[in-house]
């Protein structure tokens, strides 16, 4: 009678796990897991640390720091940004979108990417979020049309309005830079985390809104992307303090 209740309680369980997928034996013969000791597993190699800014070039970033450093002023970069083509993010967009506002103004703004609506125009900030920004600029004086540059990290649209990739923006980055030291402004607003990468090597906007930081000789300004700001309004009130902060430094530098 044993035996036959061993039968079918060790078929019940050999059925059991079948269903969960266990359909093939992997020895001949029973292992005892209590008899066998364990090995601890070898540790991996470790890896070494990267210093901020200090990732090894590819080819792709490599040409982009040559053609970039080879522009002699704005329109040459345009154009090199025009020629370049190892980012895959320009064979899906309309257009290049470079920069709207006046070269030469005190104010640089570093967006992140081109939506739908910046990629018909080929300029930055046209849509919602544009228009939002228009309001922030003149609530202290301010206005792409007199005194305001703008750019984004990434001069084409992504497909679906995704973020840039790292190696995107590792790509872009000899770009921008370019672009900064050719405009030459007298400080920096960045607006999302994405420009805070490109620009200070860090992410974390909500940590870093509201304080300068510095990045190619010039004072930042980290701030919320006004497309955030649209979807979350009670960040509004941080972003009124940090746009009092870029007025009380302009007005100091006088």
């Amino acid at each position: 009678m044993d035996s036959v209740l061993d039968f079918h309680a060790l078929r019940a369980l050999l059925e059991w796990q079948m269903e969960l997928g266990a359909d093939e034996a992997i020895g001949d013969t029973p292992v005892n897991r209590y008899e066998v000791q364990a090995k601890p597993p070898e540790a991996a190699p470790a890896l070494p640390m990267e210093a901020p800014g200090q990732r090894e070039e590819g080819g792709a970033v490599a040409a982009a720091r040559k053609a970039a450093g080879a522009a002699c002023d704005l329109d040459a970069l345009r154009a090199a940004l025009g020629r370049y083509e190892h980012c895959e993010l320009k064979r899906g967009a309309r257009n290049l979108v470079f920069s709207d506002g006046v070269p030469g103004a005190r104010v640089m703004i570093i967006g992140e990417a081109p939506g739908r609506e910046e990629d018909r125009a080929g300029k930055p900030f046209v849509g919602q979020a544009g228009q939002f920004l228009d309001r922030m600029l003149a609530a202290i004086g301010l206005s792409r049309d007199r005194n305001v540059y703008i750019t984004n990290v990434v001069p084409w649209r992504p497909p679906q309005n995704a973020d840039p990739t790292r190696e995107e923006i590792d790509m872009m980055r000899p770009f921008l830079e370019r672009h900064v030291a050719l405009a030459a402004p007298e400080l920096l607003i960045v607006m999302g985390n994405i420009s805070c990468q490109a620009v200070l090597d860090t992410r974390g906007i909500t940590k870093l809104r509201g304080q300068w930081h510095e990045a190619w000789g010039r004072p930042v300004m980290p701030m919320f992307h006004p497309a955030y700001l649209l979807r979350a309004p009670s960040a509004k009130r941080e972003t009124w303090a940090d746009l009092l902060e870029v007025q009380a430094r302009l007005r100091e530098s006088a």
